[in-house]
């Protein structure tokens, strides 16, 4: 594993609990040992999935992703945690920020660093199938995420 640089380490956003957390493995590696972007953004979208259906109160799909940008490499035994909040609420739709930090032991210490970002919008889907209006919801729903 690579040392991440001192200004980098310990960036983990501990005043929140992160949305998703999963180890990547072997398996979710490209041929140059690197975790396939494919995987890190699936990992995204369940995250900011999570957080637009607990808004919604129900089932919702994702309509966009309005930015994405990878900012380094995840390597195979990275704990990848993604945080995700809600940015703005339409009539139907959550638009979700979503941050995804790697920690990996170097000489015994988890070092943190932001990997990823990207924002995602999400529409609340009715039994019909079709967009449907969001719930009412207070300033203080949410507030831990």
């Amino acid at each position: 594993m690579t040392a991440i640089e001192p200004e980098k380490r310990d960036l983990f956003p501990r005043d929140r609990q992160p949305t998703v957390r999963i180890l990547a493995m072997p398996a979710h590696a490209n041929p140059n040992g690197n975790i396939f972007g494919g995987w890190i953004m699936a990992q995204m979208d369940v995250a900011g999935g999570v957080v637009a259906l607990e808004y919604a109160g129900g089932p919702v799909s994702t309509v966009a992703v309005t930015s994405m940008e990878f900012h380094r490499p995840v390597n195979v035994g990275d704990l990848v945690s993604c945080f995700a909040r809600i940015q703005k609420v339409g009539s139907t739709s959550i638009t979700v920020k979503v941050e995804v930090f790697a920690q990996r032991a170097h000489d015994g210490v988890l070092e943190s660093t932001k990997v990823t970002e990207a924002v995602i919008v999400y529409v609340a889907i009715g039994k019909d199938g079709m967009p449907s209006k969001l719930p009412e919801r207070g300033p203080d729903f949410g507030q831990y995420w």
